[in-house]
């Protein structure tokens, strides 16, 4: 693709998507294929961020043909919430967090699929790897993607940035059965704004040059971390496009506090933000939004497993540990409560998140009515070996219960987590 930018040139440098060859012009000289980056930076930028394309739907997709060309949203629950949607059903107007009653109202052929968060993990994981195999400089932002510095890497790959990540692109799609969008620049902001330019199965360059004309006509509210509040604050003080910030100044950008100043350093492509390897997340949970209020906590109880299993799939997948426990609950009145509890010992494990949660249910007045419950693991750092609870002398042996558990749901699809349903009461 020609720059973002808009410049073009007969003798632009570039690389082939399909053979991987170098090439300069329209189609690729090597295959006659027309899936060609070219950009005159594109073997000095070494800043990538990568995004796996509706990740969610593309595994159900890939699992399940007969889906290929059908509109799928991942999600469930008549007051749930959409996971993600294939691009089909994006068409249709459904977008994630959508209530699923006003996605199924958008779009009412779509098939919905309840999440296989174990699988959708596993699958992080392996694509993680690859990552891995090309830099240790990953920072990961969820299960489906990461910043990457491949600053250094071309003696190792034989190959400059642009071209490892091409054939990462390539190798996830043959491994895996899944597309990813890669945005390669100089710096972590551009990067993730590339990333989205060309979905799915997109690679997309910005660089320094063509940076401030491409960031000029951008709304303000395309950049993440201004939402709908923020953006129109912004827009009634007269800042509807990064130009309008850029022409505003920075210390005229200060009176919107912090998130103005910062506006004001992406808006003229400054981000010194550096690719950290070790996530920096400050929790981890779940929650469920019920069809009909519940009051009795056995079955409050039952809704609360499958979040916590939720819970440590994605402890997992990112290798994490939290010291505290926190119960939320939400009551037919619209009232949220908050329970929280630190533990012994840092933990990711479903069974200990259920335990330590149900105890928090237990302490709360019987007969009041809830709409929502949600559970999460929070003081998060790197995950050690599994510390078996010395009061509890069933803890190392429900632990690696759930170990096993996870490797059958993870073959087998979630339902087999239903085989392990004991565990939630520690029989």
């Amino acid at each position: 693709m020609a720059p973002v930018g808009g410049k073009s040139g007969s003798d632009m440098p570039g690389w082939c998507r399909d053979c991987r060859a170098r090439t300069h012009s329209v189609p690729c000289r090597s295959c006659g294929g027309r899936r060609v980056v070219r950009h005159p930076e594109i073997d000095t930028l070494s800043l990538a961020h990568i995004d796996c394309d509706a990740f969610f739907a593309a595994v159900e997709k890939r699992d399940d043909p007969s889906l290929e060309h059908k509109p799928v949203i991942i999600g469930g629950g008549r007051r749930g919430v959409v996971s993600t949607a294939c691009y089909v059903a994006r068409m249709h107007g459904v977008r994630s967090a959508m209530p699923m009653f006003k996605a199924l109202k958008a779009c009412p052929d779509a098939v919905v699929i309840r999440p296989r968060i174990a699988l959708y993990a596993q699958e992080g994981r392996r694509i993680r790897e690859m990552m891995l195999d090309l830099t240790p400089m990953v920072e990961p932002l969820s299960i489906d993607e990461a910043f990457l510095d491949l600053s250094g890497t071309e003696r190792l790959h034989g190959a400059p940035p642009a071209l490892s990540l091409l054939r990462l692109q390539a190798r996830v799609k043959a491994e895996v059965g899944v597309t990813v969008s890669v945005g390669l620049s100089y710096n972590k902001f551009l990067a993730k704004t590339a990333s989205d330019l060309d979905k799915p199965d997109g690679f997309a360059v910005i660089g320094r040059a063509d940076a401030p004309e491409f960031l000029s006509a951008r709304p303000v509210s395309s950049v993440y971390g201004v939402g709908p509040v923020l953006a129109r604050k912004l827009a009634d003080d007269g800042l509807r496009t990064l130009a309008d910030v850029i022409a505003r100044g920075e210390r005229e950008m200060m009176r919107h506090g912090e998130s103005g100043l910062r506006l004001s350093r992406l808006a003229r492509g400054i981000d010194d933000r550096k690719v950290n390897p070790v996530s920096e997340r400050k929790s981890v949970s779940s929650e469920t939004t019920f069809n009909d209020d519940i009051a009795d906590h056995e079955t409050l109880r039952d809704r609360l497993w499958p979040l916590c299993v939720k819970v440590a799939d994605s402890m997992k997948a990112k290798q994490i540990a939290g010291r505290v426990v926190t119960l939320k609950l939400k009551t037919s009145d619209f009232r949220t409560l908050t329970r929280r509890r630190t533990l012994n010992a840092p933990a990711q494990l479903a069974d200990t998140l259920f335990k330590t949660a149900s105890e928090l249910l237990s302490k709360e007045k019987p007969g009041v009515r809830y709409r929502l419950i949600g559970a999460g693991y929070s003081d998060l750092e790197p995950a050690g070996p599994d510390a078996a609870d010395l009061i509890d002398p069933g803890a190392a042996r429900r632990a690696a219960a759930e170990r096993a558990m996870d490797a059958a749901r993870a073959k087998f699809g979630d339902k087999a987590v239903m085989k392990g349903r004991a565990l939630k009461r520690g029989e």
